[in-house]
């Protein structure tokens, strides 16, 4: 039988874990045997014990010398948490910008570890054992969950590629004895609906199903209030969709059977299916220029982003469509010397979106005739600050306008991959476990991001069309292919009765390459590069510009886009120490290294920054910086100590401090110039991170518990070639602290009726996005910027449910931030641009959950 005692040790070193809400983890019928660490948590009655496998292994949350923050199946349903942005806000020192572009883009950032967009994941996301390797799965629903693991700090060595920040491992429901199911709705504000379903049971002896679903649809927190007016019917002649900036609709269905022939045995297969459309890009844009403000005699152009209004009034229908389908295998099968699992996967996944451009600013499309027609015929539409205000100095010349001259944006990102691996370990019962193993990962990838000239007649989802409705105008195209080779092995031995050495290793090898999809001979009609000898497009002639500037001889002199290939190879050693001087008391330190691939920006980035931006003026602003076609992998050094443990059988409790050297980290820039968009990865070549959790919760009475939990961390760049002057700024995307808490009720009533209540409360300190931080860069206006203000203000949130259940029925009235702070979500700065695009936080919502179980 199979005890991972090994892993369970290396990955106990990573972090500790945040707030234990301890509860009954439910029974489940088909629990997982001893031998099938990765299937259900143990959910046999354990009192007020959480029992997790995080350490792939069933034991006691209390006793796992592991970073770990825990959903138990109980916190789950008091909570109702369906997706990672639902488990990351109960989860102190993690944090996560989403669907601010569209549903896929998420970025989540765990002791300061950030994943880039367009860039690879720095979280491994496992879903009963199986890894997921696309970024936009971490923010889809995975089926009926039973349990959620949060582990802080690299998980490579335990979970395989990708786990440099930390890992997020589910379990879902497994198949029942008897014919059981579940029917769920939700109705709440903002046209918010959700019905989901479960039905689960017996096929025949040995063999069980799980079949479920769910429909959730709403039109988001914010409107774009011209889309659907009057004057937008007059100018473009049509309505639009006032819901259409963070809108969605979605369905997802997962299905699951599980086949036992013997008790040495076990299958796992399963299938799913997602779509999703709805609105997209849910951005404004603000000046960070303090010289306009003091020759306007108004802050408005030098203004605090978290003091922001949103006003949406794009002429564009923001729209999003993403499709997911997949299918797993897991094979256990137990050996008289240990325990032999397979696993192969596939995944596909398409994500889309078109909206509003941001190049009005370059004036690409002022001779075109639509726009000539809806510049002035819009003029007198509220938009974001300042371009209502200021509309006679900016007039049409801004991002996300009424008018049609600031072209439309779209983004296609594709993923396909197989994932496979093969894991055999034993040592159950002995003084010494062990595992090894090897896998494989084929992932396809492609991204494509366009500027489109906008007629008024909506945008494309093609990355490339001469369409005369919609021609693109500027166009980065590229496949990326990856062959991931590992192995990897593990020991765990127990010194003492109270002593535990682990020690893991696995080596990475990733060849990875990029082909790029841009036609060599197209030609732009507008958009053009004043710098290079190619005026802006006219009535009567063309700009005849490159597609792509990095074809454009004067930044490249090749005039082609070959492809490029790389490979990166790295050990991921972990090694723990665990003491425990008594059986509620855990002691641990551990090290391990984190790793996180290389990889290629789209083709032409390095073309274009080097020609475009570094240059003296007036071909360039002298920017100095850095950002090269191949992306650098990132490691990191990690180390922790910590204790945690349960004190007059109700309080328990953690405490660890944490340091991770990081060596060029990966980070996301965006830039806008005459060029069009370019978003891209740069590395910051060193960065120091070190800070302490802790978290208490206190069961006060069988009816009554409280908790609290919080992290604190520091960061300094210590060195940064991309951009010399940002040393000695803190790691991007990283608050200061985060504090989450709360209290929970759970107080019969009678044999048959519950009263059910839970309020979390969450704080997220000071936060910076980037790493140009209180920092003066020249733009490519002449203007200076500084980014004081750029830098995201506390603010703290507040959710509250109150319900009742009666048998197998219960009800639920909740809100989510109860009052109605306004925040924001996620910041994207353009130093050389003199601004930031940022997304505001979710909104009160308030409503109603209905359940019948049966």
């Amino acid at each position: 039988m199979m005890n991972l005692k090994a892993i369970s040790q290396l990955l106990c070193g990573c972090a500790w874990g945040i707030a234990l809400l301890p509860g009954q983890v439910n029974a489940q019928a088909m629990a997982s045997s001893a031998g099938d660490v990765i299937d259900q948590a143990s959910e046999e009655g354990h009192g007020d014990e959480i029992i997790v496998t995080a350490r792939q292994k069933n034991e006691s949350l209390k006793d796992v010398p592991a970073s770990v923050y825990v959903l138990s199946t109980d916190t789950i349903e008091n909570t109702k948490a369906r997706v990672a942005v639902d488990f990351v806000s109960l989860t102190s020192g993690v944090t996560i910008q989403t669907a601010t572009t569209d549903p896929s883009d998420v970025s989540i950032n765990i002791r300061g570890l950030n994943s880039p967009r367009d860039a690879e994941n720095n979280i491994a996301l496992v879903v009963d054992g199986v890894l997921k390797t696309s970024i936009a799965s971490t923010n889809e629903p995975q089926g009926a969950l039973a349990q959620v693991e949060i582990l802080k700090g690299p998980q490579g060595a335990i979970y395989g590629r990708n786990a440099s920040a930390g890992a997020i491992v589910i379990t879902t429901k497994k198949p029942t004895p008897d014919l059981s199911g579940q029917i769920k709705g939700r109705v709440a504000n903002d046209n918010t609906y959700l019905v989901s379903g479960l039905l689960s049971g017996p096929v025949t002896d040995g063999v069980g199903f799980v079949l479920n679903g769910e429909w959730t649809k709403s039109d988001g927190y914010y409107r774009n209030t011209f889309v659907g007016s009057d004057l937008h019917q007059s100018v473009y002649g049509y309505r639009g969709n006032p819901a259409s900036v963070d809108s969605y609709n979605k369905l997802n269905i997962f299905g699951r059977i599980l086949i036992e022939p013997s008790d040495d045995t076990e299958i796992d297969l399963k299938a799913n299916y997602g779509r999703s459309h709805g609105g997209a890009l849910s951005f404004n844009a603000v000046f960070q220029i303090p010289t306009l403000a003091q020759a306007f005699n108004d802050p408005i152009f030098n203004a605090p982003v978290s003091k922001h209004k949103f006003i949406f009034t794009d002429d564009t229908e923001a729209k999003h469509w993403q499709k997911t389908y997949g299918a797993s295998m897991r094979i256990r099968q137990d050996l008289d010397f240990g325990t032999l699992i397979g696993v192969v996967a596939y995944n596909n996944n398409r994500n889309e979106y078109i909206a509003g451009g941001t190049s009005g600013a370059f004036g690409f499309f002022n001779n075109e005739p639509t726009c000539i027609r809806t510049r002035p015929a819009t003029a007198g539409v509220v938009n974001q600050a300042p371009f209502t205000q200021y509309n006679a100095a900016f007039g049409f010349a801004m991002p996300y306008s009424p008018s049609t001259c600031d072209g439309i944006q779209g983004n296609r990102r594709t993923q396909k991959d197989v994932v496979s691996e093969i894991r055999l370990t034993g040592g159950e019962g002995t003084s010494l476990n062990w595992q090894l193993g090897g896998s494989y990962i084929y992932i396809d990838r492609r991204v494509c991001v366009n500027l489109t000239l906008d007629t008024g007649q909506g945008g494309t989802r093609q990355c490339f069309t001469t369409d005369p409705r919609f021609p693109t105008e500027n166009l980065t195209d590229d496949n990326y292919r990856t062959n991931v080779y590992a192995v990897f092995a593990a020991a765990d031995w127990d010194a003492t009765d109270k002593l535990r050495l682990g020690v893991a290793l696995r080596y990475d090898i990733e060849a990875r390459d990029r082909i790029n999809n841009v036609p060599v001979n197209a030609r732009t009609r507008w958009v053009g590069n004043p710098r290079t000898g190619y005026p802006i497009g006219t009535a009567t002639t063309p700009s005849n510009y490159f597609l792509n500037p990095g074809l454009d001889p004067a930044y490249n002199p090749s005039g082609v886009i070959a492809p490029i290939s790389e490979t990166f190879k790295q050990l991921q050693p972990k090694i723990t120490i665990t003491y425990k001087p008594n059986n509620d008391l855990t002691i641990f330190g551990n090290w391990g290294m984190g790793f996180k691939a290389g990889g290629f920006n789209p083709a032409g980035t390095e073309a274009i920054i080097n020609g475009y931006f570094n240059p003296p003026p007036p071909t360039g602003i002298s920017a100095g910086i850095s950002v090269p076609d191949l992306i650098k992998k990132e490691t990191n050094s990690a180390f922790e100590l910590g204790v945690k443990g349960r004190v007059f059988d109700a309080v328990n409790f953690e405490v660890a401090g944490f340091l991770t050297n990081v060596k060029n980290m990966q980070f996301f820039e965006f830039f806008v110039g005459d060029f069009g968009l370019l978003r891209s990865t740069s590395n910051i070549d060193k960065v120091q991170i070190y800070g302490i959790d802790a978290s208490i919760d206190y069961k006060i009475s069988p009816v009554f518990k409280v908790f609290v939990n919080g992290n604190y961390t520091e960061s300094e760049i210590k060195a940064n070639s991309g951009r010399p002057y940002t040393v000695g700024n803190k790691s991007p995307a990283t608050p200061d602290f985060t504090i989450n808490g709360g209290v929970q009720m759970n107080a019969p009533v009678s044999d048959r009726v519950n009263l059910v209540s839970r309020i979390d409360f969450r704080v997220v300190g000071p936060t910076p996005f980037h790493t140009v931080q209180r920092n003066t860069t020249p733009t490519i206006f002449g203007l200076p910027a500084t980014y004081d203000n750029s830098t995201r203000d506390t603010f703290a949130t507040v959710n509250a449910r109150l319900g009742v259940d009666v048998g197998n029925f219960s009800i639920s009235a909740f809100a989510t931030n109860l009052f109605n702070k306004h925040y924001v979500e996620d910041v994207v700065i353009a130093p050389e641009f003199g601004g930031d695009f940022i997304a505001g936080g979710a909104l009160r919502r308030f409503g109603v959950d209905v359940s019948y179980k049966f």
